[in-house]
């Protein structure tokens, strides 16, 4: 399955959600650390909803991005 994911720069560090997944976040001092560990947290979520025999979500979400002018 392929989850959008949302990181969020914070102060110090980065942090991510699933927005398909509520309560799954995850923090790390670099973008690349919070991936690393998002995917960490995405699969100990889902193991925990099948061993507690709740549905696994589809991924839903979409993401995209639009560009707006400087001028406005």
């Amino acid at each position: 399955m392929r989850y959008s994911i949302v990181i969020e720069i914070a102060d110090g560090n980065f942090c991510a959600y699933c927005p398909d997944l509520p309560g799954c976040v995850a923090t790390g001092k670099t973008a690349r650390k919070v991936v690393l560990e998002l995917k960490k947290a995405i699969r100990m979520h889902l193991a925990g909803m099948k061993k507690d025999g709740l549905s696994i979500p589809p991924p839903r979400t979409q993401v995209d991005y639009i560009e707006i002018p400087l001028s406005i």
